[in-house]
């Protein structure tokens, strides 16, 4: 007769077991989440002198394994679904890392929800070309089938009691984390990993992609910093004498000129990187920077985030001031939103936006409306037979049909139109591929570093072309105009930039665009001014003649001491106690009471009454706002 004792032996041991094999599964999941990310904080040895760094980027998908073993009763079979979950996320990074030179970010997410509205048109350009990744990725959902037929049940079917409570408390704990409970930054904070939130890299590289995430989640994931209204009402006390002097009465509509903005996509001079010190991919750029105004631009992103450059114009809005907005079309609300446009529509211009792309993209048909924009011609109103260079739509349709819109009779007009030509990613063939290959590279590029450079510089080569071409037949109009031309950011040519260097030997996040400002019919002395993208509509307003706004009349009185902290991915904060900081930390409140509407009722009287008439839309202004933009 067996002794009474073996039974419970015998599950003491069965269940000792699964403890084990379960450790070893979690033991392997953190050293391969470390190996796979490559961190220098996180890689597999670091387990033994910081154990907390691997262990915090493995623990969403500990605990994601954690919920599908309490589901499918089958421990390889979920840890290792957990870890191609995980991969995936790994391989989009890589990919982000490569075309835009930066890391994936929590916004990045909001993405998803733009797929279906023109987005993967636009994102599918940067999925790999080699057919291997895809074999490889159904090689490993494969495997996971298999494992799920033959793998063995570790528990039971009954009692599903402990296994659920498991399960449930895995799935609250890693729902709380995905919803940012502020209980996690006892894990993710700066204090116990690292976190440099002006460096998404950096961060990444010390404490792994995952927690990254989660700290970027956790810190800048909620609401808008509270503003400072004592330091906000000090700034507008101070700068009250001089805000009197420039409010003064604007032109009448019929005296004001039509205004053009081309917001090129991805235009920067070449000159700035070495080896092309003394090239001239952009003659029309240079010629007319002699007649008009023009200088280095500050804005806040790199490779990609053409939205937040163009936020920062179209609203004066210094990003820099608002952690939260990393893509603010996608975070907008339907409100209005005060700022260039609003300002034109109050001075009778007739306001359009144009884009060769889908409008539903970044959601621009919303924040266009909520902008004030009158009408927005997107891809399907350009004619049927607009030309396409390379992956998109050409500049030269663009210039043709602003040359379209504009009229000569009727009010001013105010067109901004969004390039896209010039759109990575830069291995799609362009029309003339021999035009492409006769372009020269630095010493050092070669392979598909030199194909890519090249291919953007013969889509730049057009965009310079064409804005050459538009002044030139702007100048040929009866109407009076201005034009301004900007880069939003800097192509992500990583490996080139890298290869090649820079002038200034800065590095690729650190160098500003160009931006331009010219009349076609009436040509100026050149003026170099240096400035950001948020301080373009308060230099356009004045150049024009409209003085009344007391915010745009502020930004051009403190711009010249800001313009240069605006740096993509974002400037470190500046040293407390410094006067630029207290000026920067001014600025910051004012930016974001204005943008929740609060600013009005700190302007001094005689300024109140210029901010209350630009608070209030004109009639198109409103039509916008209420649905009739056309598409």
């Amino acid at each position: 007769m067996p002794p009474l004792v073996s039974r419970p032996v015998s599950r003491r041991r069965i269940l000792a077991s699964r403890m084990v094999l379960l450790a070893l599964l979690a033991l392997a999941f953190v050293l391969l989440t470390g190996w796979v990310d490559g961190g220098v904080g996180v890689t597999p040895l670091r387990i033994f002198d910081q154990a907390r760094f691997p262990l915090a980027n493995a623990w969403p998908g500990l605990l994601l394994a954690t919920v599908l073993l309490a589901i499918s009763r089958r421990a390889v079979l979920s840890f290792a679904l957990a870890f191609l979950l995980q991969g995936l996320l790994y391989a989009v990074n890589v990919l982000k890392v490569a075309n835009l030179g930066t890391p994936l970010l929590p916004d990045d997410f909001r993405i998803v929800g733009q797929l279906h509205k023109g987005g993967m048109h636009l994102l599918s350009g940067y999925l790999p070309h080699s057919p291997w990744p895809y074999l490889g990725l159904l090689a490993a959902v494969a495997l996971i089938v298999v494992a799920w037929r033959l793998e063995p049940p570790l528990f039971e079917r009954h009692p599903r009691l402990p296994r659920l409570l498991g399960g449930s408390v895995a799935a609250l704990a890693l729902i709380t984390m995905l919803a940012g409970l502020s209980t996690w930054t006892k894990i993710y904070n700066a204090r116990t990993l690292w976190l440099e939130p002006w460096s998404a890299i950096s961060t990444t590289t010390h404490s792994g992609l995952i927690s990254s995430l989660m700290m970027f989640h956790l810190q800048y994931g909620k609401g808008a910093h509270k503003p400072d209204r004592a330091a906000a009402t000090q700034l507008i006390k101070q700068s009250a004498p001089a805000l009197l002097q420039s409010i003064q009465s604007s032109p009448a509509a019929a005296d004001l000129p039509d205004i053009v903005v081309v917001q090129s996509e991805s235009f920067f001079d070449p000159t700035i990187m070495r080896g092309y010190e003394h090239s001239n991919f952009a003659p029309n750029l240079r010629r007319l920077a002699a007649q008009g105004i023009t200088g280095k631009l500050h804005v806040p992103t790199f490779g990609g985030g053409t939205i937040r450059t163009e936020f920062e114009f179209l609203t004066g809005l210094s990003l820099r001031y608002f952690d939260n907005l990393q893509f603010p079309y996608l975070q907008m609300s339907h409100q209005a939103l005060p700022g260039l446009v609003r300002t034109l529509n109050r001075h009778g211009y007739s306001t359009l936006a144009l884009h060769g792309n889908d409008p539903a993209f970044w959601n621009r048909t919303t924040a266009f409306k909520a902008i004030g924009f009158d009408h927005f011609v997107s891809q399907s109103s350009f004619p049927r037979a607009a030309a396409n260079d390379g992956k998109y739509m050409a500049d030269s349709a663009m210039t043709d049909e602003i040359m379209t819109q504009l009229k000569e009779q009727g009010p001013p007009q105010f067109i901004f139109a969004i390039s896209i030509e010039a759109h990575g990613p830069y291995d799609v063939e362009p029309a003339h591929v021999a035009e492409r290959d006769a372009i020269p590279v630095p010493d050092g590029i070669s392979g598909r570093d030199k194909l890519e450079l090249q291919t953007y510089l013969y889509h730049l080569q057009h965009a310079d072309a064409e804005l050459g071409r538009l002044v030139k037949l702007l100048a040929r109009r009866q109407r009076p105009s201005v034009v301004v031309f900007y880069g939003d950011h800097l192509p992500a040519l990583s490996n080139s930039y890298q290869t090649a260097g820079f002038v200034d030997g800065g590095d690729m996040l650190s160098q500003p665009g160009v931006w331009l400002l010219v009349d076609p019919k009436q040509p100026a002395k050149p003026s170099q001014v240096d400035t950001a993208s948020w301080l373009l509509p308060g230099k356009l307003l004045a150049h024009i003649g409209i003085h009344d706004d007391p915010y745009f009349a502020l930004t051009e009185l403190v711009g010249p001491q800001l313009a240069a902290l605006t740096e993509a991915p974002g400037a470190p904060p500046l040293p407390e106690g410094d006067q630029q900081q207290q000026l920067d930390k001014s600025m910051a409140s004012i930016d974001q009471l204005r943008i929740g509407g609060q600013l009005d009722t700190l302007w001094p009287a005689p300024l109140a009454a210029a901010a209350a008439r630009d608070d209030e839309p004109s009639a198109p202004a409103a039509q916008a706002v209420s649905g009739t933009t056309a598409n």
